[in-house]
């Protein structure tokens, strides 16, 4: 692999602080953006009927369109220079949600629609895309590989936290709409930034078409790290998702206090955020595949100790620890992701795999809205097993595919 410099470096910052500063903002943006357009559809300026439900339609519209990942990401490992094309995104990104933002309340819903679904096409290019630039930009060695991808790990702890927190001030002191622009903004900063990274390219004896979309899939099914790391992910996915709402339910058990749950959800995002700057301190050590297993564990017997949690402030800590715990596993699969996807499809194994822990996401969260009835402390519980038995199935199929 050849880096050649960036035209217009930043200040002479090294390539990966810009690395770091464009996937912070863009992963912001996208992390906030469905809690901002459902603001922005309950507020009263919207005076929609059936707002929430509307305000639903858009958040999944938002993250739908990620089952295109894969031929998006087919794009991205065809072009010559990936800067543009990922910068070229982050400002569609940016542009058609505040768009989007603006629209509503004002004009019909058909036409908020298009420019949400043209945001969710470009969304998995923030995520996975942009993650699969990476390798280029750290050093040749392992450990140098391993501390960016801790920095990687980092800016969605960052952007995961700091983007609801931006769209709740705003919406605050000013409008919901404020807010939701101003994560358009943040959006195409971003692409600014992506646009000062250096150029990646590949030798020419070492060029290859990329696989097609369809090759692509089934080599994550048939190869057996990629397969195991996909696994783990969707499942350990599923986990996480349903937190959100596991959170408030355990909130309003253990304690009176207004935001108690939501104080439990901060708290892990807070725990994921310390675990990623450990990670980056201190990088994993080991081969990729045993990484994940380990860590599946440990984040499994962190769920345990939520659920088991006597009090509040034990939950607090608990929930934090498990918030912690996640950060390195989610570094082990993005090390799975670099050591094993091969160069003509390594931006679809990417996306697909940020695509399939979005999906397993999502199905967390409604599984879990639609089974309170069994209580945080049952739910807890389901999620520390399914991820222990993510680790199960990891080192089953290794050991048998051995």
């Amino acid at each position: 692999m050849i880096i050649t410099g960036s035209t217009g470096d930043v200040s002479g910052l090294s390539p990966l602080v810009r690395y770091v500063a464009a996937a912070t903002l863009a992963r912001g943006a996208d992390g906030a953006a469905a809690v901002g357009l459902v603001l922005v559809a309950t507020s009263a300026d919207a005076g929609l009927a059936n707002a929430a439900l509307v305000g639903g339609l858009l958040a999944t519209g938002l993250t739908a369109p990620h089952l295109f990942g894969p031929w998006v990401a087919r794009g991205l490992d065809r072009a010559r220079d990936g800067r543009r094309l990922l910068a070229a995104a982050f400002a569609l990104y940016g542009l058609t949600l505040a768009a989007a933002a603006l629209l509503l309340g004002r004009a019909p819903l058909t036409a908020v629609a298009v420019p949400v679904l043209l945001a969710g096409l470009c969304g998995p290019l923030l995520t996975g895309g942009l993650s699969s630039r990476l390798s280029g930009i750290a050093g040749r060695g392992k450990r140098s590989q391993r501390r960016a991808q801790g920095w990687d790990a980092v800016s969605y702890g960052l952007g995961g936290s700091a983007g609801p927190a931006l769209v709740a001030v705003l919406a605050a002191a000013a409008t919901p709409v404020v807010a939701v622009v101003a994560l358009g903004a943040a959006a195409v900063l971003a692409a600014g930034w992506t646009l000062t990274l250096p150029r990646r390219r590949t030798p020419p004896d070492a060029q290859r078409e990329p696989l097609p979309v369809r090759a692509a899939l089934r080599l994550m099914a048939v190869h057996g790290a990629l397969r195991r790391a996909g696994v783990a992910t969707m499942l350990t996915g599923f986990s996480t998702g349903a937190l959100s709402v596991i959170a408030v339910l355990f909130g309003h058990a253990l304690s009176p206090r207004p935001g108690a749950g939501a104080t439990l959800a901060a708290m892990f995002g807070l725990g994921n955020l310390a675990g990623a700057l450990l990670v980056t301190a201190f990088p994993l050590r080991g081969e990729p595949e045993a990484l994940m297993t380990r860590h599946a564990v440990l984040m499994g017997l962190a769920l345990a100790l939520c659920a088991a949690a006597p009090g509040y402030v034990p939950a607090l800590a608990a929930f934090a620890l498990a918030g912690a715990a996640n950060a390195p596993f989610f570094t082990a699969t993005l090390a799975a992701r670099c050591s094993y996807a091969p160069e003509q499809a390594r931006t679809q194994v990417f996306v697909s795999m940020a695509g399939l822990k979005v999906a397993a996401a999502s199905a967390g969260t409604a599984v879990a809205g639609a089974t309170v009835a069994c209580g945080p402390r049952a739910l807890l519980a389901a999620g520390a097993a399914i991820t222990v038995a993510a680790a199960a199935a990891t080192a089953l199929d290794r050991r048998l595919a051995r």
